[in-house]
Parts: C-alpha cells; sequence; structure tokens
C-alpha cells in the first residue's frame, strides 16, 4: 500500500480581481485575499491597488518588478520566485491579478505548477476577463456565428486560419510584435500595425468596420468602443489594454453534403 503524500504547509491561491474596480471580485476570491498571511497584486491601476490594500495588511505590488528594458520572461520569472519563496516559508499565500489569473498571465500558471509540484496546495480561482466585459458592453454572442480569439503577434510569427464568417477578437495588438521586450505598458508603433493591416486584408476588405475596445477599470469611466475601417488601424492611438474585433465579413456557408447526411440520419430515425 503506498502511502499519500501529505500536502506541505504552505499554501497557495492564484485569484482574479475582475477588471471594473469593486464590482468583479467574487465572494471566494475575497474570502482567500482576507483569510493569507501575505497578498501579492498585479492591478490594472493605481486606484484599484489601493482599494486591495485596503482589504489586506501585507499587500505587495507586483508592479515595481517591470521595467523599461527588461525582458517580460525575466519579470515574470522574478514575479513567480517572490511568490514561491513566501508559500516555501509556510505561509498562506494570495496573488491576486486583474481580471482572470489564467488568461493571458504566465505567472499564475507557472507559480501553480511549480507549487504542486514541491507537494504545496495551489489552486486558481476565475476573475471576470476583458474578454466577458467585451461581450456584455459590445452586445455579442459568441456562440451565434463563432468566435476566434488570437493573440496578435502570433497572427503574424505564424500561418494561422482566419475564418471571416465568424468574429475575430485579436488581443495585444499594442504590443505587438516586441518579442516579450519591455514592460507591460510599453506599446509598439503604428509600423507594425501597417503589416498586420496587410495580413488582415488577405480575408477582409481594408473598408470594413472593426472595433478598437478597452473596457473599463473603473466605475465612473465607460469603456472604448471605437468603430473605424481596417486601413485606419495604424493611424489611431492603441495601448496595451485595446483589443480589435473584427465582426464577420461574410455569411456563413452551409456545408450542404453534411446537411443533407443529417437530414437522411434524423428521417431514418424518425
Amino acid at each position: 500500500m503506498t502511502r499519500q503524500k501529505m500536502p506541505r504547509n504552505g499554501t497557495l491561491a492564484c485569484i482574479g480581481i475582475g477588471i471594473t474596480l469593486g464590482s468583479h471580485l467574487t465572494p471566494l476570491a475575497r474570502s482567500h485575499l482576507q483569510q493569507a498571511d501575505v497578498v501579492f497584486l498585479a492591478a490594472s491601476d493605481g486606484i484599484v491597488e489601493k482599494w486591495i490594500e485596503s482589504l489586506h495588511p501585507d499587500v505587495r505590488s507586483l508592479q515595481p518588478y517591470y521595467a523599461a528594458e527588461k525582458s517580460r520572461k525575466k519579470t515574470y520569472r522574478e514575479m513567480v520566485n517572490a511568490i514561491l519563496a513566501e508559500v516555501r516559508a509556510g505561509k498562506k499565500v494570495c496573488a491576486a491579478f486583474y481580471g482572470h489569473p489564467g488568461v493571458f498571465a504566465w505567472a499564475p500558471h507557472e507559480a501553480i505548477r511549480i507549487a504542486r509540484k514541491e507537494g504545496f496546495d495551489a489552486r486558481m480561482e476565475p476573475g471576470i476577463s476583458a474578454e466577458d466585459c467585451l461581450y456584455a458592453d459590445l452586445g455579442m454572442d459568441p456562440g451565434a456565428v463563432g468566435c476566434q480569439h488570437y493573440e496578435a503577434s502570433q497572427l503574424l510569427y505564424y500561418k494561422r486560419r482566419i475564418d471571416a464568417s465568424a468574429y475575430l477578437i485579436l488581443w495585444q495588438v499594442g504590443a505587438m510584435g516586441d518579442g516579450g521586450r519591455g514592460s507591460a505598458q510599453a506599446t509598439t508603433n503604428a509600423a507594425y500595425r501597417e503589416i498586420l493591416i496587410e495580413r488582415l486584408a488577405r480575408d477582409y476588405p481594408l473598408a470594413h468596420r472593426i472595433i478598437v475596445y478597452r473596457a473599463a477599470t473603473l466605475p465612473i469611466d465607460a469603456p472604448r468602443i471605437e468603430r473605424i475601417a481596417l486601413r485606419r488601424l495604424a493611424s489611431i492611438d492603441i495601448e496595451v489594454a485595446d483589443t480589435v474585433v473584427i465582426p464577420p465579413a461574410r455569411k456563413l456557408d452551409p456545408d450542404v453534403k453534411t446537411l443533407a447526411r443529417l437530414d437522411r440520419l434524423a428521417r431514418t430515425q424518425a
């Protein structure tokens, strides 16, 4: 009979605090935050950071790990090391990340992976992400015609297929092509977006209307919803937090053969 390995004393909970200040924190995420010995925080706004600090006496911001000429890979590794140092010290650790801790967030996944490998109890609690806000603010239903999600740089680096009959959502257009260099706040210039326009023009007319979207981080703010022609994407201001949404450019093309097979199957089973 094999002996079960008992978890070590330290624990880790990576939680999502959502996007909009105060309104997206779930009861379970709040419980992890308030019961922790130490809280590490990656917030999208200084006001959000101050609010989290009001909920716990020992909140340690992860923002100082960013630097202008420092690679994000090094930054994220240092974040993971700082979080795990407290877990290894036997503390109950909560790492709070804006939005969803598992969406466009390498550090939470890596911290949980290592913690579990070392025998610690580690878990992730979901949060409301920018994607969730996007569906609500734009009145989009991803189930209506389908929805594709690509990180913008990945769309350029690899031969990805685009279905122009579905929605296309491009993330991190403002940091496109930087290869992981610089801080999370650094933006790349319009020349990168010109290349993106050329790529998208293979599947969409340049006059096709697209949406530049940014979720509101404060309750008093409104989301950014700017509708422009695809050809104008390089000429407007784009920040790291902005997302590009491309509505369908053509209708769904019925698969006549498969529909006929399904019809015959339905009639035989009636």
